[in-house]
Formats: structure tokens, C-alpha cells, sequence
């Protein structure tokens, strides 16, 4: 058999796997990295233990640039190259998306990074989520804000289903706890309008930033450090885009400070920390939570596929009599009242996380202003996905 004979032979034995994230603008580009190098990372490790029944998995990776429409494009395009599994995709309006279209096909779709609880409208047994739901890790941010002692925040928000549920389950705790809540819609004004009425506000205490990144949350957050009337403000970015490298690239000092929801837990185990390592190799930097979701997501695909075989319907059956060992801990599958999919048992909104004792900005140096000394105290809250 010639060369080309041997290529061809060895894509046919493949088990193909699609990876989907966003690797161009709108899209979170940071995050579509570190997601990339973790569905990477975990086919390569697989392969290497000699893939699944002695058959190496093939990644096909596919941008889906934070569009809807787009990504379900990519979900019939991937069946029809027939992939055994759909795994990734860290915007939730996306991964909705993927989950309806791949719920239609009958096709298995692990999601990684997506919190939105309704990632599908019904019930779906072919869809199987890593990460919490936003009702459970939000209101950890909300309690987070209410046990710093916050009575006044602020909530720039823009018209989008992932923020505006956010900004709901934001409101509903604040307000329960008597904390009073100024709501600034960020695409009806810019952000030096928007540090203008909350300083004429006034008695600020935190802004909460539930918008698009770069823009307009860089700016926002130059605003909000460039006004002294707000010098004592704390900023908060519960999507947790400040963990990333490019949040202080692009902002500098002005991006200190910032607590966010980290979603690791404070430490990982031997296996974890091995990753961790190798992540740190390729990304050239610390990886984030996506690259361990990503991983972990491989790892539920291939331990799928072992427990069942490649017939679509007998994996995603399999979901829920998982056990996997993942970068930071078990992984199981449940079904959690209010959420359609199958749900990641250490991910159960039941459970409650624990805020981590570091300070927001303890990265980097902290700034020689009254204003560092304020969000120097605001804790960064984790949460521990999957374990």
C-alpha cells in the first residue's frame, strides 16, 4: 500500500470527534484558545493510550465566532462527516444553539463551558454540560457581593440572553438581601455617560460588568477608574474574563482588582496539576478553567464511546452511568430539576461553593491609589467545576 493508501486507511479507522468554539471575532478569542488546547490536548493523550478499541480519535475543529446561526451551520456540517460526538463551545447563546440542532440530529453534544440553564427548551438526552448552571454559580457571585458587605451595585448590562438572565438572578438575591440595585444599559450610552450616572448616583459600591469583551467592558472599566467620584467603587466581571491574560494586556493597572468567578477549585490533585504543566507548555501561559473543561470533555467523549460503542443513541444513553476521572476531580452525570440536559454532578446547583481567601488583584502589584486599597479586599470567588 502506498503512502496515500496508508493516510487514507488510517482517517477511515478514526473516530471523529467535532471541537467547536470561538476562534474568531465576535468571539471570545482567549477563551477559543485555551478551549482548542484542551480538546487538543485530551485527543493527544487518548491516541496515546491507544484510542478507543485500538481506533485513534480524529479532531475536526470548526470556529463557530460566537453566531448562533453559524454554529448550527457547523452542527449539520459535522454530522454529516459523521462524528461519533459534538464537544466544547464556551458562549452560551452558542452552545444553545449546537443543543437544539444537535438534539434534532440526534447527535451527542458534551458541553464544556456554556452555564446557561436552558441550553435546550426540553428535556435532551444528548446533551451533557461540565460546567454549573448559571442559577447556581451567579447567585455564588451574588452572595459573594452580599457578604462583602455591599448595600448599593450597579449592573451595566446589555440586551442578550446570557446577561439578562444573569442580571435577573443578580437582582433577585441582591434584593433579597436588602442590597439596592441600579440597573445601566450599556448599549443605550457609552461608557463615560455610564460612569457619569453612577457617580451622580452616588454611594456605589460595586458595578457588576454583564457585557461584551474587549468592548464595551475594557472601556467601561478605564471609566469607571478614570472618575473620582467612583474611586472607591469595586468592579466585578462574574463571566470571569479578568482570569485571562489579555484583561490586563489590554488594561493594564485599571484592570486590578476585578473579582470574578474563577470556576477551579483552590487546589488540584496530582492528575490536575500534571495538566496543568502541560498546559502552561503549550498555551505559554497559566490555562484557565475553559482548557480543563475542554479536556475533561474529551475524556467523557472517549469514556462514552468505551462504555457504548459509536452508535449515537447507545452513547449519549450512557451519560448518566459515567464516571470519569477528570483534571479536577469525578465527573457524574445527573438530571437537576429546572436544567434540560444532563447536568455535571459536582456542578449540582445544590451545592454551594467556597470564596477563595486570595485577593483580586493578587497577580499582579497591587497600585498605589485609595482605590487599590478598596478592591484589594474584594475577594475572587471560585467555583469548583467538577470537583
Amino acid at each position: 500500500m502506498d503512502m496515500m493508501g496508508l493516510v487514507m486507511a488510517a482517517t477511515d479507522r478514526a473516530i471523529r470527534v467535532g471541537g467547536v468554539m470561538p476562534l474568531s471575532r465576535p468571539g471570545f478569542l482567549e477563551a477559543g484558545r485555551h478551549l482548542k488546547a484542551g480538546l487538543e490536548l485530551a485527543v493527544a493523550d487518548a491516541n496515546g493510550l491507544g484510542g478507543v478499541g485500538g481506533r485513534p480519535l480524529e479532531l475536526l475543529v470548526r470556529d463557530t465566532g460566537a453566531g448562533p446561526a453559524e454554529a448550527m451551520a457547523i452542527v449539520d456540517e459535522l454530522h454529516e462527516d459523521g462524528v461519533a460526538a459534538i464537544a466544547g463551545e464556551y458562549h452560551s447563546v452558542v452552545a444553545r444553539a449546537i443543543a437544539a440542532r444537535a438534539t434534532q440530529l440526534g447527535l451527542a453534544f458534551i458541553c464544556s463551558s456554556a452555564v446557561l440553564d436552558s441550553l435546550t427548551d426540553e428535556p435532551s438526552r444528548w446533551v451533557a454540560r461540565l460546567a454549573p448552571a448559571q442559577s447556581h454559580c451567579w447567585r455564588a457571585y451574588a452572595e459573594f457581593l452580599v457578604g462583602i458587605g455591599y448595600r448599593r451595585v450597579a449592573l451595566i448590562t446589555q440586551p442578550d440572553r446570557y446577561w439578562s438572565t444573569g442580571a435577573g438572578i443578580l437582582r433577585a438575591v441582591l434584593g433579597e438581601a436588602g442590597v439596592g440595585v441600579v440597573s445601566v444599559d450599556a448599549s443605550a450610552t457609552d461608557a463615560a455617560d455610564a460612569a457619569a450616572q453612577l457617580a451622580e448616583i452616588g454611594g456605589m459600591a460595586a458595578a457588576v460588568l454583564l457585557v461584551a469583551y474587549p468592548e464595551p467592558a475594557a472601556s467601561l472599566v478605564r471609566a469607571f477608574r478614570a472618575s473620582g467620584a467612583l474611586a472607591d467603587m469595586a468592579i466585578g466581571d462574574p463571566a470571569g474574563r479578568a482570569e485571562f491574560s489579555g484583561w490586563s494586556q489590554i488594561l493594564g493597572v485599571d484592570g486590578l482588582g476585578v473579582s470574578f468567578l474563577r470556576y477551579l477549585p483552590g487546589r488540584l490533585g496530582r492528575a490536575g496539576e500534571a495538566i496543568e504543566r502541560r498546559f502552561t507548555e503549550v498555551l505559554g501561559e497559566t490555562p484557565s478553567f475553559v482548557a480543563f473543561e475542554a479536556y475533561d470533555a474529551i475524556s467523557v467523549v472517549v469514556a462514552a464511546l468505551r462504555a457504548a460503542g459509536r452508535e449515537r443513541p447507545a452513547l449519549a444513553a450512557s451519560f448518566g452511568e459515567l464516571t470519569v476521572a477528570g483534571t479536577r476531580g469525578q465527573i457524574r452525570f445527573t438530571r437537576v430539576p429546572g436544567v434540560n440536559v444532563w447536568q455535571c454532578l459536582a456542578a449540582d446547583p445544590g451545592r454551594r461553593p467556597s470564596p477563595d481567601g486570595g485577593t483580586a488583584g493578587d497577580r499582579r502589584p497591587a497600585r498605589a491609589s485609595g482605590r487599590v486599597s478598596q478592591t484589594q479586599r474584594v475577594l475572587r470567588s471560585r467555583i469548583a467545576r467538577s470537583g
